[in-house]
């Protein structure tokens, strides 16, 4: 690369996939700064024209930088980043989807799996010796015969998720904001109206004002004593009291969770459900997936200052022009 590319400063707060950093660094001045924003001098803040980062940024956060021009979030969803106030000052803000949709649905699959056929306390009456000292496991309540999927969020993923379960012979239908073009699965206006016509509930929506705990206690009721709710998109979107209490009362039969109201914290109350199957946070979390993200969260910034355009920008800031001069 010229030069001129190798004069522009580049912020990377806090830890992030090494394949990003390296991948900047070959381009660009690349600062990296391991304890985040509070770390980040006022006299650097007052140079850098681009940021690639995985942690939360703010309009105060963003307004620390005077000559920022693009943020590349590493991650599909950007709830984090305040996109919108982004805009307002015309900085393009990126984030990097596609690339993780095929492990992500395949999380999905694998906790609707696991919630229905009790895999994870299978397994542990296994380890525990259970099997030869009280014989097989009891027979699971639920199976995937016969039922009725719902997405919230037929999206990439949603789609991707689709495409699975239609292998396993399962009728489908989806809440979005409107209908989608050109799929075959039946299309609900409204999530309550969606929940009352399935018992399995996947949810894949982004968290937005409008989605905010909108899978709620009357939305599981929905789903009936049977239902299985299965979230891989933004634990924003779920009433997560709610969630319990559904889980504990018997109001649904069993839910599979990757994501959480309040990560990486999650409450003991629904650690201690037995019919909740939850993981950390891993849908995207392969080398293979991590590092074709992290490359086009690099790819992104490379093609802003290159191309005056990046690859996968957010539509809040499709409006964004770069500036002429520097």
């Amino acid at each position: 690369m010229t030069d001129t590319l190798k004069s522009i400063p580049i912020l990377v707060p806090g830890a992030i996939n090494p394949v990003t950093l390296d991948r900047l660094r070959a381009v660009f001045d690349v600062t990296y700064v391991e304890e985040g924003f509070g770390a980040v001098s006022d006299a650097l803040a007052s140079r850098v024209r681009g940021i690639a980062a995985i942690i939360p940024m703010s309009a105060a956060d963003i307004d620390r930088f005077p000559k920022l021009e693009i943020i590349a979030h590493f991650g599909v969803g950007y709830d984090s980043v305040d996109a919108r106030h982004a805009a307002s000052r015309g900085i393009m803000v990126t984030n990097t989807p596609e690339v993780l949709n095929e492990d992500v649905a395949d999380i999905a699959v694998a906790l609707l799996l696991n919630a229905i056929r009790q895999l994870p306390l299978a397994e542990q009456w296994l380890r525990d010796g259970k099997w030869a000292s009280k014989g097989p496991f009891p027979l699971t309540p639920l199976t995937l015969r016969e039922r009725r999927v719902g997405i919230y969020g037929l999206g990439r993923v949603g789609r991707a998720v689709a495409r699975r379960l239609e292998a396993f012979g399962l009728d489908i239908a989806y809440h979005n904001r409107s209908a989608v073009d050109g799929v075959p699965y039946q299309y609900y206006p409204t999530l309550i109206g969606l929940a009352e016509a399935v018992d399995t509930l996947i949810s894949v929506t982004p968290s937005t004002p409008e989605t905010a705990k909108s899978v709620d206690a009357k939305v599981l009721a929905a789903l009936g004593p049977k239902g299985v709710f299965v979230n891989i998109g933004r634990g924003a979107t779920v009433d997560q009291d709610a969630l319990i209490e559904a889980l504990r009362d018997g109001t649904i039969a069993a839910a599979g969770l990757d994501v959480f109201a309040n990560e990486p914290h999650v409450p003991q109350s629904l650690l201690d459900l037995p019919n909740a199957t939850i993981v950390p946070h891993v849908g995207s979390a392969t080398e293979y997936t991590r590092a074709a993200m992290a490359t086009l969260c690099a790819e992104n910034v490379i093609a802003w200052f290159t191309e005056g355009w990046p690859k996968t920008p957010v539509p809040e800031t499709l409006g964004v022009e770069r500036p002429r001069t520097n």
